[in-house]
């Protein structure tokens, strides 16, 4: 299936309202088991979003601050 930025941004919206039910115009509605199911799919439908308009997806940067407690 062919994802669409629409489908994302339905995606998100309902991620971000809590919602486990989504209606997405390509693909019906579709019930998600969790929010952590449904975060997996948005970071899914992201990379192949990226993957197909040619964008590489933005660098992950891990940022460690470690202080010596004296």
């Amino acid at each position: 299936m062919a994802w669409t930025q629409a489908d994302l941004d339905t995606l998100k919206q309902a991620y971000a309202s809590g919602a486990l039910r989504v209606t997405l115009p390509n693909a019906g509605s579709v019930e998600y088991r969790s929010l952590a199911d449904m975060r997996a799919i948005i970071s899914d439908v992201s990379k192949e979003i990226a993957a197909t308009s040619g964008r590489a997806p933005a660098p992950r940067i891990v940022k460690i601050v470690a202080a010596k407690g004296l």
